[in-house]
């Protein structure tokens, strides 16, 4: 098991641009968030595995949420040319899942049982099983901290972590739970 500064650091030479300790206990599962989910505005609610209400109820999440005893946040930030640069907010997007799911492989190693809680909706399959079948791959799935009522950016501030860094940026926040 590696101590909780070796995984941080690890973090960052995996490529994140930020990381930092996670306090479980400020992991607030909020109605409001998941609330936010059924709006649909990313077109996933209800159609995957990973986000609701697939991923299960706010009090299995919390289930699950309440087992660890330490974390780590992860962020990947970068400049934007203006706030209207698709482009680079996709790859920066893409970036950051890449990252996320390479080192949840280098975290598996050190904690078997992470909990890994990502950004956006789990896109392992180019057409999610959901309703209609199992998930194909649960042991790789990843739900987004919405999709578990998270609110990111009072996560971010209850572990001493920006969660915005200036105009013309963009930051994707991802999680990891430990045991």
């Amino acid at each position: 098991m590696a101590d909780l500064d070796t995984a941080l650091d690890l973090a960052k030479k995996n490529g994140f641009t930020h990381a930092a300790a996670l306090k479980p206990d400020t992991l607030i599962l909020m109605p409001e968030v998941r609330e936010m989910c059924s709006s649909n505005s990313c077109g996933m609610y209800d159609k995957n595995w990973s986000c609701p209400p697939g991923c299960g109820t706010l009090e299995e999440c919390q289930q699950k949420v309440s087992s660890y005893h330490s974390g780590i946040l992860v962020q990947t930030m970068s400049k934007l040319e203006d706030c209207f640069d698709y482009e680079a907010m996709m790859k920066l997007e893409i970036l950051h899942k890449e990252n996320f799911m390479k080192f949840r492989i280098v975290l598996a190693d050190y904690y078997p049982n992470l909990l890994s809680l990502g950004a956006g909706a789990c896109t392992l399959c180019k057409k999610c099983t959901y309703p209609d079948a199992p998930c194909r791959f649960p042991e790789k799935s990843v739900s987004s901290m919405e999709a578990y009522g998270l609110l990111v950016n009072q996560i971010c501030t209850d572990n001493g972590m920006l969660y915005y860094y200036g105009p013309s940026t963009m930051t994707y926040t991802s999680c990891y739970l430990l045991e």
